[in-house]
């Protein structure tokens, strides 16, 4: 692995403003999840509740992301991301209006409802905000930074879930849930002022076509580019079967028997394996043997997957999750800088879209499975068998590609 400037994409201001919204923006995202979570959890006692608040937010995003994905090709970025913001804010105002005025135990237990609603508005609006973003990125920084600065953005989204689900559960007891998206709604305000920073930025695309013909292109480029096909297809069936974030609150509650701050700590967990390793990834480079070195990613976090799925120890647990952090960070930077290699300026919203719905699939869909395979199989025998089939699929995967095992992304 060769050395190279760890703070290169620094190097350019606008993309120092990108990386404090992008924080800020996680932050305030994770804390409204895992306390979202944690309430619905404490309201009903069910894990499908929990598993449709993945379902709520997945469909209104997938379903506008492509859309989405086409105007951020096509109008102002800084718009765009500005209106996406505002929106998500709205949606968590909403939320605290309608929470602070629930005061018995009745009106309290609509609150459920109220949320899966909140949480589908949201995901509608981040259809547009997710691939402007990611559209934007490669924009502020010249393209012998793209992987420095792939590795820093995801840097900035881990310190985001470290630091966001870290203070959510004391937050949350000492102000509680309405307080709590309070500021939430803070820090959206804070992301707003960064993104003001950045100028605004639109790239030409000469072709002519409607928006069916330019959604179209943007899934076909993803179709026939092999090595982004498969990368994002990997992550997809990966975390779909081999997540366990969004059913933590049902290992804290019931398994390892803690309360709502060391749900934070396991939440940040894997957070926290990803920082080390994506600071570490920033004086290196893994793009020599990017497909082979992603597969074993993908490998390792089955396998910590296994472990956490066993483990009936408070700290085991904690390391299991750690481990899944440290290998999807390397799963993580291949993926993004292949992203921003292989992808022209004119398309970069539309396969942002492409990517973003798959991700959701994996994420929040993900969720959903989860929640759902907890119920009927038992937590422990769900997270274990999505542990094996991700393994099982890096198998298939290895075996399909074997080719792009000597391609060498660095240059």
């Amino acid at each position: 692995m060769q050395k190279k400037d760890p703070f290169l994409a620094f190097r350019f201001a606008e993309f120092r403003y990108y990386m404090a919204a992008n924080f800020l923006f996680t932050v305030a995202f994770l804390i409204q999840e895992v306390i979202i979570g944690y309430q619905l959890y404490k309201l009903t006692g069910d894990p499908k509740s929990i598993a449709f608040v993945g379902l709520s937010y997945a469909l209104p995003f997938m379903g506008l992301s492509l859309l989405g994905g086409h105007l951020a090709d096509k109008l102002s970025k800084k718009k765009i991301l500005l209106l996406s913001v505002s929106g998500i804010a709205a949606c968590s105002l909403t939320l605290f209006f309608v929470s602070k005025n629930l005061t018995d135990a009745a009106s309290a237990r609509s609150l459920q409802y109220v949320i899966y609603a909140v949480v589908a508005a949201t995901g509608g609006f981040y259809a547009f905000f997710s691939p402007t973003a990611s559209s934007l990125k490669p924009l502020l920084v010249p393209r012998h930074a793209y992987e420095n600065a792939a590795t820093w953005g995801s840097a900035g989204w881990q310190t985001g879930t470290i630091v966001g689900p870290g203070v959510s559960g004391f937050i949350y007891s000492l102000g509680g849930f309405s307080n709590t998206i309070l500021v939430v709604i803070g820090l959206f305000g804070l992301v707003f002022f960064f993104l003001l920073l950045i100028r605004d930025r639109r790239v030409e695309n000469p072709e002519a076509g409607n928006i069916l013909q330019k959604v179209k292109e943007g899934i076909a480029f993803v179709g026939r580019t092999r090595m982004l096909l498969y990368s994002i297809s990997l992550d997809l069936f990966a975390v779909l079967f081999g997540g366990v974030v969004a059913i933590l609150s049902v290992f804290a509650h019931d398994i390892l028997k803690v309360g709502p701050e060391w749900l934070g700590v396991l939440r940040a967990a894997p957070s926290v394996g990803a920082v080390l390793t994506l600071f570490v990834l920033t004086r290196t480079t893994v793009m020599d043997k990017a497909w082979r070195n992603m597969l074993l990613a993908v490998a390792g976090f089955g396998v910590a997957t296994i472990v956490f799925a066993l483990s009936k120890n408070l700290w085991l647990s904690i390391v299991a999750l750690f481990f899944t952090g440290a290998f999807d960070a390397v799963s993580v930077v291949i993926r993004h800088t292949i992203l921003q290699l292989v992808v022209p300026d004119e398309m970069r919203g539309r396969v942002g879209a492409v990517n973003g719905i798959f991700l959701s699939a994996s994420n929040e869909l993900g969720a959903f499975e989860s929640g759902m395979a907890a119920s009927w199989l038992g937590t422990v025998r769900s997270v274990v068998a999505g542990g094996m089939l991700s393994l099982a699929i890096v198998s298939v995967v290895w075996w399909k590609s074997r080719d792009l095992f000597e391609v060498d992304l660095r240059a």
